[in-house]
C-alpha cells in the first residue's frame, strides 16, 4: 500500500483546478438538462393523465438505462480509452431533450428518457475519470468539485421548470438545447486534455496496487453498495415525489412546490462540496457514517412538522445525506485503483438504478396508500447507515 502511494505522487504533481472547474461546469449543464425530466412531472401528469405508477416508470426507464450502461462503459474505456466519449454522451442527452420537448405520447416520453439515460451513462464514468486525473492526489476534493456541479445543475432544473417550462409548456424544453451545445464544446476541450494526459502517462496514476486482499476488497465494496442503496432509495422519494407531497399535504401550487424542491437540492449541492474535502482530512469512513446515519433524526421528524419545518428539515436532510457519495466513490476507487472507470460507472450506475427502481416502487406504493404515507415509511431507511461501521479505514491503515 505504501508503494501504491509512492507511484501516484510523481505522475500527478498539482491539482488542475481549471480542468476541475471545466468538468464541474459541464456536469452542471448535463444534470440541469436531465433534471428537467423530473421537474416536468407535474406538467406531464396533468397533460397526459399519468398515474404515479407511470411517473415511476418514466424515472425507471431513465435511471435503469443509465444504471446498466454505466459500469459497461466504464469497464470498456478502462481498457480502450475513447477520445471523445464525453462529447458523444452529451449528444445523446441533447437528442433526449429535443424528443421530450415534442413527445406526444407516453411511449415517446419513455424513449426520450432512455436517450437521456444513455447520455448520462457515458458522461458520468468518463468525467469522474477526468476529475481523478486532475486531482493532484486530492481525490475527495476533486470528486466534490465535479459532483457539486451536477448537484447545482439538478437544483436549477426545478427552478427553471417553475420559471419557464411550466408557464410556457412542454415545447419550451427545446430552448435549453444551446446549453447542451455549450457543454459539448467544453467537453471537446476537456477530451483533448484527457487524451494528452493519457498519452503522457497520466492515466498510469490509477495503476496502483490494491490496498486490501481481494476478499476484503469485495466485502468492503458490498458494504459500500448497500450504503448507496439505502441513501438513494430514500433520496428517490424526494427527487420524484416531494413536489406531489407538498401539493397534497400543504396545498401548494406546482410552481411553489418546485421552489421548495430547489431548496432541498440546494442543500444537496452544499453537502456534496463539503463531503469530499472533509473525507480527505478525517477519513472517508467517518464522513459516510455521519452522512447516512446522521440524517435519520431529521427524516424521522419530517412527516410530523408543518410547511416551514418541512422546508427546513428537507434542506438539512439534503445537506447531511449528500455528503456521503463523494466519500463512498473515492473509497471505492481507492479499493480498486486500477479500475477507475469500472468502479465509477458501477457506483454511479448503482445510484441511478436504485433511484429508478425506488421511484417505480414508491410510485406504486403512493397510488395504493397515498403520497404522505411514503414519507412515514422511507424515514427509517437512513438507519441502515449503521453498517458503515464494517468499512475499513484506509486513511488510518496507510
Amino acid at each position: 500500500m505504501t508503494t501504491a502511494m509512492i507511484d501516484i505522487r510523481p505522475v500527478i504533481e498539482a491539482t488542475r483546478y481549471r480542468v476541475l472547474a471545466a468538468i464541474s461546469s459541464a456536469h452542471f449543464l448535463n444534470d440541469m438538462l436531465q433534471s428537467l425530466i423530473l421537474a416536468l412531472y407535474p406538467l406531464l401528469k396533468g397533460s397526459y393523465h399519468l398515474s404515479f405508477t407511470q411517473i415511476g416508470l418514466l424515472t425507471l426507464t431513465y435511471q435503469i438505462t443509465a444504471s446498466i450502461l454505466q459500469p459497461l462503459v466504464g469497464s470498456f474505456t478502462d481498457k480502450h480509452p475513447q477520445k471523445f466519449a464525453l462529447v458523444i454522451g452529451m449528444g445523446f442527452s441533447l437528442c433526449g431533450l429535443l424528443m421530450l420537448s415534442q413527445a406526444a405520447s407516453f411511449h415517446l416520453l419513455l424513449l426520450a428518457a432512455g436517450l437521456t439515460g444513455t447520455g448520462s451513462a457515458i458522461f458520468h464514468p468518463e468525467s469522474s475519470r477526468v476529475a481523478r486525473l486532475a486531482s493532484g492526489g486530492k481525490h475527495g476534493l476533486a470528486q466534490s468539485i465535479f459532483q457539486v456541479g451536477g448537484n447545482a445543475g439538478s437544483a436549477c432544473g426545478p427552478l427553471l421548470a417553475a420559471l419557464i417550462v411550466i408557464p410556457l409548456g412542454q415545447g419550451s424544453l427545446a430552448w435549453f438545447s444551446p446549453a447542451a451545445l455549450l457543454a459539448m464544446a467544453m467537453l471537446w476541450q476537456i477530451s483533448l486534455w484527457k487524451s494528452r494526459q493519457q498519452k503522457s502517462g497520466g492515466a498510469k496514476a490509477a495503476m496502483a496496487l490494491h490496498p486490501l486482499p481481494r476478499r476484503q476488497t469485495l466485502y468492503a465494496l458490498a458494504v459500500l453498495m448497500a450504503l448507496v442503496f439505502t441513501k438513494y432509495l430514500y433520496m428517490s422519494s424526494f427527487h420524484s415525489y416531494y413536489t406531489f407531497y407538498l401539493i397534497e399535504r400543504f396545498g401548494l401550487g406546482a410552481q411553489a412546490a418546485q421552489l421548495m424542491l430547489f431548496i432541498f437540492l440546494l442543500g444537496v449541492a452544499l453537502g456534496t462540496i463539503l463531503g469530499g474535502p472533509i473525507g480527505d482530512r478525517i477519513g472517508r469512513k467517518r464522513v459516510i457514517w455521519f452522512s447516512i446515519l446522521g440524517s435519520a433524526p431529521f427524516t424521522l421528524a419530517l412527516p410530523y412538522v408543518g410547511l416551514s419545518g418541512t422546508v427546513a428539515l428537507s434542506f438539512v436532510i439534503g445537506l447531511v445525506m449528500s455528503s456521503a457519495f463523494s466519500a463512498i466513490l473515492v473509497l471505492a476507487q481507492e479499493l480498486m485503483p486500477s479500475r477507475i472507470g469500472m468502479v465509477s460507472g458501477l457506483f454511479f450506475g448503482l445510484a441511478f438504478g436504485v433511484a429508478g427502481i425506488g421511484a417505480a416502487l414508491i410510485g406504486s406504493f403512493a397510488d395504493q396508500y397515498g403520497i404522505a404515507t411514503v414519507y412515514h415509511i422511507t424515514a427509517f431507511l437512513p438507519l441502515g447507515g449503521m453498517i458503515a461501521i464494517l468499512l475499513p479505514d484506509l486513511k488510518r491503515a496507510s
